[in-house]
């Protein structure tokens, strides 16, 4: 990959400015930094740095403007260099684009980092009990914590799963659950990704690029390291095989998709072949890799390809990318999937409503990090809310996600309001709302100084020999002004999350 060719002299040019770009200049500050009475990640207060940050904070004021300045737009160049790009769709044609990273990290301190893990492995434990009794016993659905008829009624619910257990009784191996902290510091839960989370790539180069920025702020800063991601992936994935030595691959659905380069990135660092489905065949019981030696049988397919594009024979049969006969193999305990099929269930923003009761349905205990207040819009009073107050709520369709299929209330206009109105009339079962979060922000470089922009947190979770949370995640940031959009098809961009020892 190109990043392997250039990485050396990335380095030079994001860690080694010269110092004629203006001796006498001005050095960078953050004097004149307002936090506009948000929550500010950095700063308590106009004058006071959080103390996470404080060896982040000198170091960046002993540099230049134009220093500063001169690192953000190396590790600009360098993402583009690297081939770090995604593909938008939305406007008729794919265009590539980078996704922009700002070098002011995000850090979080222990403390705050311990009692967010230990909530994401409560969360993923009880999602994944979930997922296995909604497929078998379904005792949650009989004693109705959980409605039947919204199970049976969501586009992602797979009745092709039903009496499925996958091996080991794991359902959602890789998880991004995203983060939100509001005006009152309190973290929480915006939605869970359990299908084919993206976006694992861009944090483990962020953090390559911070290292070649600012290295001696890392050191001094003691930030825990997320560069083993793919190491501990790969042991996640041969731990779900029954054999010794299993064969992984990586599932993608070819060049043209949006997050290609994050399929071929883990499968390169993972030392594991990339493969499309027609690299793949259903032969003697067991799926196949075509080799320049033959067939190779395959133990374990992390795919990148939605549940219902996996087998034509079993869901979609227009589907052109996924393997004839690979669920029932699957089903066999043959071959292992990661994520397994039918996790989609639990991404249903109706869904994501329930999962505090799923926990104290199944563990017990009260979830540790907190719903968004979510108004269910089948649920008639809470519908009758969200009809009469849509100018304040952030409106969601059930199962769109990068942004999409989204209504902000306070920024819309009155026929934008009233075309909300009609579809949840419409179609009550595919719509939640929300208050509307002025979610937290980090000081971002626009120009020749620093403005703050909204953030939120995507860390990623691997479930197998036990819960694994990746000390760190992709903060993706919005870019744009008084934006509370963070996502990259719609102008995010991201920063490096910087968890404290």
């Amino acid at each position: 990959m190109k990043k392997q060719n250039t990485r050396q002299s990335q380095s030079q040019s994001l860690n080694g400015m010269t110092q004629s770009q203006g001796q006498a200049a001005a050095n960078f500050s953050f004097m004149d930094y307002q936090t506009e009475n948000f929550f500010d990640e950095m700063f308590v207060n106009e004058t006071q740095v959080r103390a996470g940050y404080v060896p982040f904070q000198q170091r960046v004021e002993q540099l230049t403007r134009e220093d500063l300045i001169g690192r953000q737009h190396a590790a600009e160049r360098a993402l583009m260099s690297m081939g770090i790009t995604f593909n938008v769709y939305s406007e008729g044609e794919g265009t590539e684009r980078i996704m922009p990273i700002d070098i002011i990290p995000r850090v979080i301190e222990s403390a705050e980092w311990n009692r967010l893990e230990e909530g994401l492995i409560q969360r993923i434990k009880a999602i994944n009990m979930f997922l296995d009794d909604v497929y078998n016993d379904q005792r949650i659905l009989n004693d109705g914590v959980v409605p039947r008829d919204l199970i049976e009624s969501s586009k992602s619910f797979l009745p092709a799963c039903l009496g499925v257990r996958p091996p080991k009784g794991i359902w959602c191996h890789i998880t991004g659950t995203d983060l939100i902290r509001g005006d009152d510091g309190t973290m929480m839960v915006l939605e869970d990704n359990l299908r084919c989370p993206s976006g694992v790539s861009y944090m483990l180069e962020n953090r390559e690029l911070i290292k070649q920025t600012f290295p001696e702020v890392l050191t001094q800063t003691g930030v825990r390291p997320v560069s083993d991601y793919p190491t501990r992936l790969l042991q996640m994935l041969q731990f779900i095989a029954d054999r010794p030595n299993p064969t992984v691959v990586v599932l993608t659905p070819g060049i043209y998709n949006s997050a290609y380069f994050e399929h071929s990135y883990l499968a390169q660092q993972m030392g594991v072949e990339l493969v499309e489905a027609r690299d793949l065949v259903v032969s003697g019981g067991y799926v196949k890799m075509r080799t320049t030696k033959g067939f190779q049988i395959v133990d374990v397919i992390y795919r990148r390809i939605d549940d219902t594009f996996l087998d034509p024979q079993a869901f979609n049969p227009d589907s052109m990318i996924g393997v004839p006969g690979i669920f029932e193999v699957y089903k066999k305990g043959r071959v292992a999937l990661a994520n397994a099929p039918g996790t989609g269930v639990a991404d249903d923003k109706v869904i994501y409503a329930y999962v505090p009761r799923i926990i104290q349905y199944y563990l017990g205990e009260e979830a540790i990090i907190p719903n968004v207040r979510t108004y269910i819009c089948r649920e008639e009073e809470d519908c009758k809310y969200v009809l009469e107050n849509i100018e304040q709520l952030v409106v969601k369709e059930a199962n769109e996600a990068g942004g999409y299929g989204m209504l902000i209330g306070p920024k819309a206009t009155p026929e934008e309001h009233e075309l909300f109105r009609q579809k949840i009339k419409e179609n009550p079962r595919n719509y939640i709302a929300q208050p509307t979060i002025s979610l937290s922000r980090v000081p971002c470089i626009v120009g020749d100084h620093a403005e703050g922009r909204h953030v939120d947190l995507r860390p990623y979770i691997l479930y197998g020999d036990g819960v694994n949370v990746i000390p760190g995640g992709l903060t993706r940031v919005a870019l744009r002004k008084g934006s509370l959009v963070v996502n990259s098809s719609q102008g995010g961009g991201g920063k490096d999350t910087w968890v404290l020892y």
